[in-house]
């Protein structure tokens, strides 16, 4: 184990982990790169344009309850849950989301057991090296929002910076990744840094919109459609401000269940949703717009 708390002689598939080291960038990949599958058919009785969600935000929940019943450890289960994350994210490619935030570790998942928190420390670590380049590939820009100071690794950390630096020029798609997050703490922190900014004098009044400006990601646009897996139907701290107007939608699926036909019926749902925004009834339409 090394001094950042990160077991390195854990085989997730991949062998040991390599140095983070510097990653080669996609335009220095070229011919090698990988390209963006076909369509599948994928939008195939979804109203296109305005009506898909511009920001999806997910929940990934039941990871552990789906090793279980499978009769597996829980890390099984987490593992499970990579080619359910990397699925989704080519069924929202297809479907034009700009988009999608995952809920990866809360600031509450410390206090699970010592094994699953190194577990999953390590499997983040593992999938970053793993799975960079390819979201680099179909041009997609990875963020990350949380705290980045301690417990979460130093090694994990110039992980997130490398590829958040990799695949900032990119732009079909957003994949924001909550690592180390939680609501309440990123307000704690937006408030910590706004009084600051009033105490030095730099501020006169204060806003919503100063509020925002001092979140983890500024720039993240509301969320639309909020998805939770297995069954839970609640928030849980996530995107309480960003996803104060969102679209719920639960589903019984585990998270290692959910692909992007999953997303696809989530996103059905929402689009037979009114949005009214503290509007009455009659001054909204649904989703799906005129005429439908």
């Amino acid at each position: 184990m090394t001094d950042d708390g990160i077991d390195e002689g854990i085989d997730y598939g991949g062998g040991e982990l390599p140095s983070p080291g510097r990653v080669s960038t996609r335009h220095e990949r070229a011919g090698a790169a990988k390209l963006p599958r076909p369509a599948t058919g994928l939008a195939d009785g979804l109203t296109a344009g305005d009506a898909v969600p511009k920001h999806v935000a997910i929940i990934m929940d039941g990871n552990g309850r789906w090793a279980n019943a499978q009769g597996l450890p829980r890390n099984a289960g987490h593992a499970a849950g990579e080619s359910a994350l990397f699925d989704t994210i080519e069924g929202a490619l297809e479907l034009g989301v700009e988009q999608v935030t995952v809920y990866a570790f809360s600031t509450e998942n410390w206090r699970r057991p010592a094994e699953e928190v190194r577990f999953l420390m390590n499997f983040n670590e593992s999938l970053l090296i793993r799975r960079a380049d390819d979201l680099d590939d179909r041009d997609v820009r990875v963020r990350f929002i949380g705290r980045r100071g301690r417990p979460v690794p130093k090694r994990l950390v110039r992980l997130i910076e490398d590829t958040e630096a990799l695949t900032r020029d990119n732009t079909r798609m957003t994949l924001c990744i909550a690592f180390n997050y939680g609501g309440h703490a990123e307000l704690v922190d937006a408030a910590r840094r706004l009084a600051e900014d009033f105490a030095a004098g730099s501020l006169k009044r204060i806003t919503e919109e100063d509020l925002a400006a001092r979140l983890y990601d500024p720039e993240m646009p509301p969320v639309d459609l909020l998805i939770r897996t297995s069954g839970e139907q609640r928030t849980s701290n996530y995107l309480p401000w960003q996803a104060a107007y969102a679209e719920l939608v639960f589903t019984d699926l585990a998270w290692p269940d959910f692909d992007r036909r999953s997303l696809r019926d989530c996103i059905a749902l929402y689009q037979q949703r009114e949005r009214r925004f503290g509007k009455a009834v009659d001054q909204v339409v649904k989703v799906r717009g005129k005429g439908d």
